[in-house]
């Protein structure tokens, strides 16, 4: 027996199937409709059956007058509130609310064209567009991070089946030019490296674990001691620690599949290792009951999830104190990245220690670094074997 939905007939084996059920972003009961061809009304009753079991589990949903607005907010709290990290979700977040949904979501999503998101692009390069209040126009990295984001969505509706096609991958995406990971040569990490010796031991933990192993600043601010086996001298890295606005300091899982990994570490980074693990039990024994228990390597006075920002400050006003060239913290991974492949160690295993998706981000990365150790070495040939024909 049916027990939703109902069939009328509409003419010689004509049938419209119809469904109501669930609501709408605007509250609203959604409706939906489908014509049939059925020799019988049993045969249509059948086929409503399998219509209502489509919709219900997601399959099968009728464009009709649904709105990219409207589909927007769907995916929002269906999809991505289930599946992205916090601050992906409020950068997301702005993006929608900001530009998305005021330029594009009065449009049917079944009638979004190429065109209609090429002209969405060229008003993002007009000036006053930006949603911080400042003057001047978007960079194209964030015209692209639009592009990405509105294709993600109309790819999830091309899987939930309410388009046909996505057509977003009919549009040239943005390029944006690519700019070169700024890092340090070897002569300034050297210099850095002495003249942190006399900063706090926290800090140049921090320093060194960045240049030496090439992990994200999240990463090491989720490192646990639990996570150093000081026996094998690796490192594993299977959480992120990150401040998310309006949610504070939160814990997440790394960025991908990959950056879950093991590294090996170097017998002095062991030893500064201990250093600092002692030295932190003395700070824990000063503080007493204030304490908040922890496993964290980095914390705030109290045993407190360390706020990223302070790290990230405190390189700064280094920097400026040594009268050195000013790089964010995060130019310390493209320097340890860098120095690997000056030492000629494979992209394979440079790859795995940054955690990478593949090799080809890593060439992406850095093949300007790579291009230049494949010309020393091809000149190293050259030397070698020009004096062998002398």
């Amino acid at each position: 027996m049916i027990k939703a939905g109902h069939i009328e007939k509409r003419g010689v084996n004509s049938w419209r199937l119809i469904y109501s059920g669930g609501r709408g972003p605007d509250g609203r009961r959604l409706k939906y409709s489908k014509t049939i061809t059925a020799t019988s009304k049993r045969e249509a009753e059948k086929e409503l059956a399998r219509f209502v079991a489509g919709i219900e589990d997601n399959q099968t949903i009728t464009t009709k007058k649904i709105t990219f607005r409207e589909f927007i907010l769907r995916w929002f709290t269906e999809y991505a509130e289930k599946r992205l990290a916090p601050k992906t979700l409020k950068d997301y977040s702005e993006q929608i609310e900001g530009r998305l949904i005021p330029k594009l979501g009065h449009l049917r999503i079944d009638q979004i064209t190429p065109m209609h998101l090429m002209k969405y692009y060229n008003l993002l390069r007009a000036d006053g567009v930006r949603l911080d209040g400042k003057t001047g126009k978007l960079s194209e990295k964030t015209i692209l991070k639009n592009h990405m984001l509105i294709s993600a969505i109309l790819q999830k509706a091309v899987m939930w089946q309410i388009l046909p096609s996505n057509p977003a991958r009919r549009v040239e995406r943005p390029h944006p030019p690519k700019a070169r990971a700024k890092c340090f040569d070897e002569t300034q990490i050297r210099t850095i490296l002495e003249r942190a010796e006399s900063e706090p031991i926290k800090y140049r933990v921090a320093l060194l674990i960045a240049v030496m192993c090439g992990m994200r600043l999240g990463e090491i601010l989720g490192l646990e001691w639990k996570d150093i086996d000081f026996g094998r001298r690796t490192i594993s890295i299977v959480r992120t620690s990150q401040y998310v606005t309006g949610m504070g300091t939160i814990t997440k899982c790394p960025k991908t599949e990959n950056s879950v990994r093991t590294i090996t570490i170097a017998e002095m980074m062991i030893e500064i290792l201990k250093q600092y693990r002692c030295h932190r039990d003395e700070e824990k024994e000063k503080v007493g009951n204030l304490w908040n228990e922890t496993d964290r390597l980095f914390t705030q006075w109290d045993g407190k999830p360390m706020y990223p920002g302070s790290i990230t400050h405190w390189f700064k006003k280094f920097l400026l104190k040594i009268n050195m060239l000013v790089i964010n913290f995060h130019g310390l991974r493209h320097t340890s990245a860098t120095m690997m492949i000056a030492q000629g160690i494979h992209p394979k295993t440079i790859s795995s220690r940054l955690g990478h998706s593949s090799i080809s981000t890593t060439m992406d990365i850095y093949g300007h670094s790579l291009e230049s150790t494949d010309r020393d070495a091809s000149k190293k040939l050259d030397d070698l074997f020009s004096k062998k024909t002398k």
